[in-house]
């Protein structure tokens, strides 16, 4: 802060930052859903959960593995925008109980730092199921992962606005912990 670092106006705790992000976790199942209900002849009736009149989801080791596996691929792309993620000592890659995570400390621009925030939701949520709607390839298990990685985008999607409104456009932004500061570049 001695710097000239400024604090982001954002939620103090995970649990608060999780009830916030809700809204974005249905605007952004919303854009999915619209993408492959407009580009595509995929029926909700192909959803592999519905049958009838009711649904069914089995919990077992096969959606556990499809839960991990939506955590992995969505942490992989936050992490190759990182700048020199290869060789870089300021990267931490973890898995807890409720998430998987890639944070670093780097001073990132403010587009870089959009970039490595959204990146996940528009490649896995966005241009993916639009690729698959147009070569007809989307199935209801493959709409399950698009539709979870939509949801799990919804803390990303609501960071982006948090740095949208609160960080002017030739600032830099860096992590300190959990807490996300920016100062103007110099």
């Amino acid at each position: 802060m001695n710097d000239g670092w400024k604090p982001l106006k954002e939620p103090k705790s995970l649990t608060n930052a999780m009830l916030l992000s809700m809204p974005f976790m249905v605007i952004n199942a919303l854009l999915s859903f619209g993408i492959i209900y407009f580009f595509s002849s995929f029926s909700i009736k192909q959803f592999t959960f519905f049958t009838g009149d009711s649904i069914i989801i089995t919990i077992d080791i096969g959606l556990i593995i499809v839960l991990l596996s939506v955590l992995i691929v969505h942490e992989f792309f936050h992490l190759i925008f990182i700048p020199n993620f290869l060789k870089s000592k300021d990267i931490i890659i973890g898995l807890t109980f409720l998430a998987a995570f890639v944070h670093t400390e780097q001073t990132l621009t403010k587009a870089r730092y959009i970039l490595i925030l959204v990146a996940p939701f528009l490649i896995l949520s966005i241009l993916f199921p639009l690729i698959l709607c147009i070569s007809g390839l989307l199935t209801g298990k493959v709409l399950f992962f698009i539709i979870l990685n939509s949801l799990g985008s919804s803390l990303d999607i609501m960071g982006l606005f948090l740095v949208l409104f609160q960080v002017p456009n030739k600032a830099l932004l860096r992590n300190n912990g959990t807490r996300t500061y920016w100062k103007l570049e110099s």
